[in-house]
């Protein structure tokens, strides 16, 4: 079959260093597969939450890596002649192509190792059916201009308000995916767009339960400011979603843990909580 047709390129204007800047297009059904690819687990505190809040201790997390560079070799003319690859993401009514640079893709080392399995003789394509096609459209959208939206009416700076937690899940799906892929500053940039969120109680409630169970335990950058967004305000949300945060706690032992932690340890510095040392104090059985 013919390839998709080239992508078109704008030249920047303003800076001649700025990377190349280009739009995956030719977005229609496939139902062919040359190459398969495990799917993505399925992973806020705002920045300024409803009540006086902030989180010191993740600040220095959030400040947007400086644009990442090509290879030393990279010009303007590797990119042009680099050959295009289709990728097949999603599977059903979601199924999706794209299209981008192979040069962009290499950059990701999960999608390089695909690349390189294509056969000369077959179609450059990559079927990856179990990630999410927006997540995806994302990661591209970073390749080509170094940063990417989740709604096209979003504004540098504008806090946008997210009730229902769609803007919160689609932030922390493009950060698994970046995860995976091994795109740490992607991750990075992710991981600050959603401490810009302004959310309701539910939003963060499915999001911390988004968190808890599509990243590895090790990975506290996301989830201690989750687990200590929840310790701080549990006392007030919990009156506006009580039965989905007990649930929550009762189905993610690993949330109710953190936040317990959290909690017990603050108190301890604090005092408030009489240290036990030696054996364990009897429980008197009369009481």
């Amino acid at each position: 079959m013919d390839l998709p047709q080239t992508p078109q390129v704008r030249v920047p204007e303003t800076e001649s260093t700025q990377e190349p800047n280009a739009t995956a297009t030719n977005v229609t059904n496939h139902n062919s597969t040359e190459v398969e690819m495990g799917g993505t687990q399925d992973t806020t505190q705002p920045e300024e939450p409803a009540q006086d809040y902030t989180l010191p201790d993740v600040q220095a997390e959030l400040e947007l890596p400086a644009p990442a560079k090509k290879n030393a070799g990279f010009n303007f003319l590797d990119f042009l002649t680099s050959p295009i690859v289709e990728i097949i993401v999603g599977e059903g009514d979601d199924e999706t192509v794209m299209t981008a640079h192979q040069s962009l893709l290499m950059e990701a080392p999960l999608l390089a190792e695909f690349v390189n399995n294509l056969e000369a003789s077959r179609p450059r394509r990559i079927t990856l059916p179990e990630e999410d096609v927006d997540a995806f459209g994302c990661f591209l959208q970073f390749q080509y201009t170094r940063d990417y939206t989740v709604i096209r009416t979003e504004t540098p700076g504008e806090t946008a308000a997210d009730k229902s937690g769609d803007e919160l899940l689609r932030h922390a799906r493009v950060y698994t995916l970046a995860e995976k892929l091994g795109l740490p500053n992607l991750q990075r940039i992710a991981h600050a767009k959603i401490h810009k969120v302004q959310s309701s109680p539910s939003a963060e409630l499915s999001y911390a339960r988004y968190v808890y169970t599509h990243t590895p335990a090790a990975d506290t950058t996301i989830r201690k400011p989750v687990a200590t967004y929840w310790a701080n305000q549990s006392h007030v949300l919990r009156q506006e979603v009580g039965d989905d945060f007990k649930k929550l706690c009762i189905e993610v032992p690993e949330f109710s843990f953190d936040v317990l932690t959290i909690i017990l340890d603050r108190k301890l510095k604090n005092g408030s909580v009489d240290e036990i040392k030696g054996s364990a104090r009897k429980r008197r059985r009369d009481i």
